[in-house]
């Protein structure tokens, strides 16, 4: 998917925990409360006007079935969980907060945070979460595969989980693993399925339910993408591969329960019909770019009903792009996701705050919400051009297996610079006016202080470290020394974003691992003067905190 979520701690070093932690005390006496605080609590809910009775009924499944992916997702996260959880929930009269953060997090280990433990006698997070055994290594896990090479696909497999049996590791698929919870989940699919009259919906739910149980998720992602005049918008399943901070290969499971925007979902669509163009203009040689993926990309307007597992913890997503197969993007493109009910709480209650205080005042007043709306859907769109699968010494691979633990730092990076350059090309295009890039600049970098602010050990927040330490050392962000605000320059700034895309996209095109080592290295980092800009943005919310209404 690349959306805007979750977490690569493993990656980051002690001085960078030491710089970003410092940013809102998140130091280790940071009080329980104190983290809670930092995310605004938001009321999420649709008009029940907006949906009549059969789809209130149909919605009420689906959110049941959603609940088991936070189930199963507790069980990735961490292999004490469970205990964990219910010890906590023993004591929530005494310690209701500390009960609540847990759920919060999915677990003890602070999210906002570099995964610091926030419950006593818990010790550090295992970096490949509890998708592999917690004693084991990425050299034995290497070295089991070079004598075993015919356990490779079944180990890379995005659907399996590593442990050890009488002395070897082995393979275990996820519908093996989780059946307690697939088997349930996949019933109340079913019968959702029974409660829409829209057949592509009613399709997918079927085709999606038995994925659980068959631990293929193949046909059910075509049956997705291909969803055509629904109201309801749901996904379920396992895609993303952040939690797993060895590799980056094991999917956690997650839901999204929408309403449709039909009318929204129709204005927006206009930018797919600039998705081979947006290909052709990428910065890199024509050899480069994406290679047999299909370029159909519907995109869907949305408020959201209800999340689930790995998309409810910590940091909340605003818009999604899926699926992240690339057999079926070859096949089928990919399909964009707008939550504009989620955007538009973070938009004002995050974003505005943070510009009032970091940026220049004119620049300040130009931050817009339907530049930032438009960044977040070019942003998703991008996920889907560029390199994907490559050709390396020989052999068929995927970027994100060639870049492993570093991919979604690096992808995440890849599509927030592409998301304003291609803003500047749809300007020149007509499909946005001449005066976008007016509101387009300064939302965009304010929306570089919000993400930062997730911690660089982040995907998103790693990602937008990145991004403006690139972009003031190529003299495309300026800062007065006086006022200690920031602004663009924009006789640099696109051609600084240019570079930039060029040589995120070049990595990936090359699968060049050792590369984005030394690119990561080089700009995830906290200056001082970011420092003492995020330090005045404390009592700002870092994200949201979801209320569902439905339940």
């Amino acid at each position: 998917m690349r959306r805007l979520a979750i977490a690569l701690a493993a990656l980051c070093s002690c001085s960078l925990l030491g710089a970003v932690g410092a940013f809102a005390s998140t130091g280790g006496d940071m009080t329980v409360r104190e983290r809670l605080g930092r995310l605004a609590e938001v009321r999420v809910s649709v008009d029940d006007k907006l949906m009549n009775a059969r789809q209130l009924k149909l919605v009420r499944e689906l959110v049941a079935a959603a609940r088991y992916m936070d189930e199963i997702f507790l069980r990735q996260v961490y292999a004490d969980n469970v205990r964990l959880r219910d010890r906590l929930a023993r004591s929530k009269a005494s310690r209701p907060i500390l009960y609540d953060y847990f759920l919060v997090n999915f677990g003890p280990f602070d999210r906002l945070s570099h995964d610091e433990p926030f419950v006593r006698g818990v010790g550090a997070k295992p970096a490949g979460a509890n998708f592999y055994p917690e004693d084991m290594t990425k050299e034995e896990f290497s070295i089991w595969l070079e004598r075993n090479p015919v356990d490779r696909e079944a180990f890379e497999s995005n659907f399996t989980v590593i442990r050890r049996r009488e002395g070897r590791l082995v393979a275990v698929p996820y519908s093996e693993e989780y059946r307690d919870y697939l088997v349930p989940a996949a019933k109340k699919l079913r019968r959702a399925a029974g409660l829409t009259k829209n057949a592509s919906l009613r399709r997918f739910l079927k085709s999606r339910a038995q994925s659980l149980i068959t631990n293929d998720y193949f046909s059910s992602d075509v049956d997705w993408v291909r969803l055509k005049d629904h109201d309801i918008e749901v996904v379920i399943g396992p895609y993303e591969v952040y939690e797993d901070g060895l590799f980056g290969y094991k999917a956690s499971f997650e839901a999204f329960v929408t309403r449709v925007d039909p009318s929204e979902s129709r204005r927006l669509a206009k930018v797919v019909e600039y998705l081979d163009e947006l290909e052709r203009n990428l910065p890199i040689p024509d050899k480069h770019k994406g290679r047999g993926r299909s370029l159909r990309s519907p995109i869907v307007v949305a408020q959201l009903i209800y999340s689930a597992g790995d998309t409810k913890a910590g940091v909340q997503t605003l818009a999604f792009n899926l699926p992240n197969d690339e057999r079926v993007r070859r096949q089928e493109g990919s399909k964009k996701v707008m939550l504009k009910n989620v955007q538009r709480a973070k938009f004002d209650k995050i974003l505005v705050p943070i510009a009032q205080r970091v940026l220049a005042a004119e620049e300040a007043g130009d931050v817009d919400f339907e530049a930032f709306f438009a960044h977040t859907l070019l942003h998703e769109v991008s996920h889907g051009i560029g390199p994907g699968e490559i050709g390396r010494r020989g052999r068929k691979t995927t970027v994100s297996r060639e870049l492993k633990d570093l991919y979604s730092i690096v992808e995440e990076c890849k599509a927030d610079v592409l998301g304003v350059y291609n803003a500047i090309y749809l300007v020149g295009e007509g499909l946005y006016p001449e005066s976008f890039m007016g509101s387009a600049w300064p939302t965009y970098l304010a929306g570089l202080f919000r993400s930062v602010r997730f911690g660089t050990g982040e995907a998103h927040g790693g990602a937008n470290a990145i991004q403006f330490n690139y972009l003031r050392e190529k003299g495309g962000i300026s800062y007065d020394r006086k006022t200690h605000l920031f602004s663009v320059d924009e006789g640099r700034i696109e051609k600084a974003v240019r570079d930039l895309a060029r040589e995120v996209l070049m990595i990936e095109a090359k699968g060049d691992y050792a590369a984005a080592k030394r690119f990561v290295k080089r700009y995830r980092k906290v200056p001082k003067e970011l420092k003492d800009a995020l330090a005045k943005l404390v009592d700002v919310p870092v994200d949201i905190r979801p209320k569902y209404a439905y339940k």
